[in-house]
């Protein structure tokens, strides 16, 4: 047998040793992650409590997770050179401003929902009224399966027009005439108001512009203003969370 000959049996012999020692790692079908996704929603309508919604973000963070449990053969929310849980979420697209984890391992899937109910910190996770959306992945490594469950609650991507509408829509009810401005955009960003302007600038951070807060609302509503101007501007140093800042001057 010539050398070059040679050096590649060589090379497939070590191919082929490594894939029979390697166990094989794939992601199951969608069907597995619906197994839990409705286990999971079912208890939860039992509880009382509203369903969680789909996030792809999440389970693409789950899925990379999973994959490294099956990898190192082991349970963890965080393994060596791993970011951390919310870190992975954030890099995923994912938006929040509460997140928890549930991983497993077993023989079968639907196993994995019995483990975790049967366990009062991941029954916690599942049964959370203030989590409402979820990301799931199951990944088999021989007979066994890995998987991770990631929820969140999950703040919305919003343009800077439309949190400034729906801040406006809320401000209108309490009888103020409100428009958004470019004033009130860069009070947002700065700690100063307008200059020239007798007002007052009340400026907060929050991850549900659902309603104002109660002091905002106190403070809009107390009869001393008519007018009000509206501006959102990124919120900065919340790391990993999401959060929306709204500026409003009132006058």
């Amino acid at each position: 047998m010539s050398t070059s000959l040679r050096f590649l049996a060589i090379v497939a012999a070590i191919v082929l040793a490594a894939l029979i020692l390697t166990p094989t790692l794939h992601a199951q079908s969608s069907a597995a992650d619906s197994t839990l996704l409705n286990a999971a929603n079912r208890d939860r309508a039992a509880a009382g409590l509203q369903p969680l919604k789909w996030d792809n973000a999440l389970a693409e963070a789950a899925h990379q997770h999973a994959l490294r449990m099956a990898r190192a053969n082991t349970l963890s929310h965080q393994l060596p050179g791993e970011p951390p849980m919310q870190d992975r979420a954030r890099q995923a697209g994912a938006r929040f401003s509460l997140i928890a984890e549930n991983v497993a391992e077993g023989p079968n899937v639907a196993g994995l929902h019995t483990q975790w109910m049967n366990s009062p910190p991941h029954r916690a996770n599942l049964l959370d009224p203030q989590l409402n959306a979820v990301g799931i992945s199951v990944v088999q490594s021989g007979t066994m399966y890995f998987a991770v469950e990631d929820f969140s609650t999950a703040v919305a991507s919003l343009s800077l027009e439309e949190q400034e509408q729906q801040i406006s829509s809320q401000l209108s009810q309490l009888e103020l005439h409100v428009s958004a401005t470019g004033d009130a955009r860069k009070a947002c960003a700065s700690d100063r108001g307008p200059a020239g302007k007798s007002l007052t600038v009340v400026r907060y951070e929050t991850s549900d512009l659902s309603s104002l807060p109660e002091d905002v609302a106190q403070k809009a509503g107390s009869g001393k203003y008519h007018y009000a101007n509206v501006g959102a501007c990124e919120a900065g140093g919340s790391g990993a969370f999401a959060r929306y800042r709204i500026a409003i001057l009132l006058f």
